[in-house]
Order: C-alpha cells, then sequence, then structure tokens
C-alpha cells in the first residue's frame, strides 16, 4: 500500500532565490530545497514547505488533565495526549527531550489520521483532546484538522505550548482551541536567549493575545530552576507583569525542575524555592497559584478567593474532594473562574474519591 503524500503546510513564503521561509514562528527559517527547519519536521520539499508531522503522532497516553496543567478546565476528567517529533524552540532543560530533540527518522511515529484521533478519544470516552509532549505549534495544521472534527463530535481541545508562534498562525490555530497551557519558561531575556534559543516577547504577545483576542481559557506553568530562573525578584517581576496584563484570575503553576537534557547536572527544585514562589504570587494578587511535580496537597489545591473554602483538594493528579456547584463555591457562592462541568467530575471515578457537600 503507497504511503500517503505529505501534507502541505500553511505558512510560508518564497525568497527571490527560491528557498522557503517559514513564517509560523519567530524563528522564520528559511529552508533550502531538501532541508528542515529548526523544528525539523517542517521541510522544503520540491519547492513547497511540507509538514512531516502531520497524521503522524509519536506520543499518545491517556491522562488526568490535571497533568497538563490545568486546574480550572474540566478538573477530574481524563484527556487524550498526543504529540510529535521535533520543536522550535532548543531548551537545553528539555523534559521530554527524546521526543522533542527526536527528527522525524528517530521517532517511532504511528499514522493516525485526525477522524481516528477523534475516535480513540470517544472510544475512551474523554471529553477533551491535548496537543502536547513536543510544541503542537509546529504542527498547527494537524491541531487545526482534529479540533473541527473534535468539535464537531463535542469533544475540546487543549495546546500545552511555549507560545512561541507569530500572530496570524496564532488567530488561525487558536480559533479551534478551547484552552491552553503556556509555558512561561523564564521572566528573562538573557535565559530565553541562552538557554532556549529563542526570545520573551513573542510568549508574552501570545498571552496578551489569549487574554484579549480569544475566548480560549489559559494557565500558565513557570518551571523553576536553581540558580537561572528561581530569584524573588524574578518570580515578583513576573507575577505583577501577570496581574497586570492577564488578570488575578490567570491561575498559575510553579513546578519543579527534575536534572534532564543538557542540564542533567543542575540540582532539582527544592521545595522551599516552590512554595516562596508561591506566597511571592499570591502577595501579588493573584488568586489561584499552584505547585507541581512535588507532593504539595496544599499547592495542589484550588481554594475560593473570597472564603478561603477548599474547593478541590487534590493528591498529585487525583481530585479528593469537590466542593463546587456549577462553577462557583459551594460555601459563600463565589463564582470561580474557569471552565468546570460537575457532572463530568462525579463521572470521573477513577480521579474523584469522595465529592464534598
Amino acid at each position: 500500500m503507497a504511503a500517503e503524500p505529505l501534507k502541505e503546510a500553511q505558512w510560508w513564503t518564497v525568497e527571490a532565490d527560491g528557498r522557503i521561509r517559514c513564517t509560523l514562528c519567530p524563528r522564520d527559517c528559511i529552508i533550502p530545497e531538501g532541508k528542515h527547519g529548526f523544528c525539523f519536521i517542517r521541510k522544503n520539499e520540491a519547492g513547497r514547505l511540507v509538514t512531516l508531522g502531520y497524521g503522524h503522532p509519536s506520543a499518545l497516553q491517556l491522562d488526568p488533565i490535571e497533568k497538563k496543567p490545568l486546574n480550572h478546565f474540566l478538573p477530574g476528567t481524563q484527556i487524550l495526549s498526543l504529540g510529535t517529533a521535533g520543536c522550535n524552540l532548543g531548551c537545553r532543560f528539555c523534559q521530554n527531550w527524546d521526543l522533542s530533540k527526536a527528527r522525524e527518522v528517530d521517532a517511532q511515529a504511528i499514522e493516525l489520521s485526525p477522524e481516528r484521533v477523534v475516535e480513540m478519544a470517544e472510544r475512551h470516552g474523554a471529553p477533551s483532546l491535548a496537543f502536547t509532549y513536543n510544541d503542537p505549534t509546529i504542527w498547527g495544521e494537524y491541531v487545526i484538522d482534529i479540533s473541527k472534527r473534535a468539535h464537531e463530535r463535542g469533544i475540546r481541545t487543549v495546546m500545552v505550548t511555549a507560545g512561541y508562534i507569530h500572530e496570524q498562525p496564532f488567530r488561525e490555530i487558536y480559533q479551534h482551541v478551547d484552552a491552553a497551557n503556556v509555558d512561561l519558561k523564564a521572566f528573562d531575556e538573557d535565559f530565553y536567549y541562552k538557554l532556549t534559543f529563542s526570545h520573551l516577547q513573542p510568549v508574552l504577545d501570545t498571552l496578551v493575545r489569549l487574554r484579549k483576542e480569544t475566548d480560549v481559557w489559559f494557565e500558565i506553568t513557570n518551571l523553576l530552576i536553581p540558580g537561572h530562573n528561581d530569584s524573588p525578584e524574578e518570580t515578583r517581576r513576573m507575577c505583577d507583569w501577570i496581574l497586570r496584563n492577564l488578570g488575578a484570575d490567570t491561575p498559575l503553576h510553579f513546578t519543579a525542575f527534575h536534572p534532564a537534557y543538557k542540564l542533567a547536572d543542575a540540582p532539582p527544585t527544592p521545595s522551599s524555592t516552590l512554595e516562596r514562589a508561591r506566597r511571592i504570587a499570591l502577595e501579588a494578587g493573584l488568586r489561584y497559584v499552584y505547585i507541581g511535580n512535588v507532593h504539595s496537597p496544599d499547592g495542589q489545591t484550588t481554594y475560593c478567593p473570597s472564603c478561603g473554602e477548599a474547593l478541590i483538594e487534590r493528591d498529585w493528579h487525583s481530585i479528593l474532594s469537590y466542593r463546587l456547584r456549577d462553577g462557583a463555591c459551594a460555601k459563600c457562592g463565589t463564582k470561580i473562574a474557569g471552565v468546570f462541568d460537575d457532572r463530568l467530575a462525579r463521572k470521573s471515578d477513577g480521579f474523584v474519591r469522595r465529592i464534598g457537600p
């Protein structure tokens, strides 16, 4: 059986000398015939840009949605997660380097059409799909086609991303997406340039566009790496920026670094650093601040910002109690920011073990 032809990519132009400029992300890779862009899965083939990731996920798994992490989007539910090879960032500390740093020939990809992806989510009873593991920005065409079919079946879609994308493709992709977790890797340009081979400002622009131009629910993750981006001053500047530009209801997750890839000699993040960052964020005025990648029942619980009631108690990625009623605090009635469905949470027997009052 002959292989299907490669999918032609969106977001590219032809240079005067015949090379292709990929206009998907701020890298603006200029790609000669037969060569790949920085991400490895966008290639100049016979004078057109093709996407090698379309229909070829390298990872596929059913996860609790809290693992993304998303704590305010359908908590207590499962999410079908998929990713491909490659990435448009070069993070020296990548936690998924086996996928993100793999070329398309190195990844154990399977063939999976958008229709089959949605069918798998339906078969497993997952109310949403996550584009994750590597950065789904680089396979935005696949994201769009899966999302269109998912929405026809009442299934929602989630981007887990570094947010490194140009304005026009952002608009074309995110009009089909329901939620996102954006990895704000640091609040320092020098960090971005030296440790990710990218820049900070495009990520901040993406966050502002999400808030001002879309209805996408989004949360932010900040991986704290000892000695690199964990100073109280940097954390305070970041939290102040989030408060001013995105609002107090934007959930923020501080997560622990574990030695990996080219920072394998760096120490893991102490719990005390995560707890300090959480205190700084709460003192700055952010209402929903979490700790991840370590055991922290308090740092993983959603509290009512008005009365302090523990509304969603978590143990790692499991929900122990759920005290929301129609998206509001069951005790004082304060509306909690997010996308909630009490019926779905109550049906998730694998994750919700006890329902509150």
